[in-house]
């Protein structure tokens, strides 16, 4: 998740800076805080929902999403990273502008 994370950024010619947020995947809470912790990007942009969902698999970026719009933590414009990681070696990352 960190290194396709961090292709997508250098891709884009983005800095941790400029993310609005850091959406993760929420398998389990180490794995995001550690991803975020290599990457250097602050737990502030980080959305992190598990505690309250749980891993819920092909729906946890989007419900993450979501707890980003509850808890005023996105805006119109936010470059927003998303990251997921699934068994053996599926991984994805995505670079947004957030728009709504």
């Amino acid at each position: 998740m960190v290194e396709a994370s961090e292709k997508v950024l250098m891709r884009n010619d983005v800095s941790i800076n400029e993310l609005g947020c850091f959406i993760p995947h929420q398998a389990n809470e180490r794995i995001i805080t550690s991803s975020a912790a290599r990457m250097g990007i602050p737990l502030e942009k980080v959305i992190i929902n598990i505690d309250r969902f749980g891993n819920t698999t092909a729906a946890t970026i989007p419900l993450a999403m979501a707890t980003a719009i509850e808890e005023n933590r996105i805006h119109k414009g936010d470059l927003v990273l998303i990251a997921s990681v699934g068994a053996g070696f599926t991984v994805g990352a995505a670079l947004l502008r957030w728009e709504i």
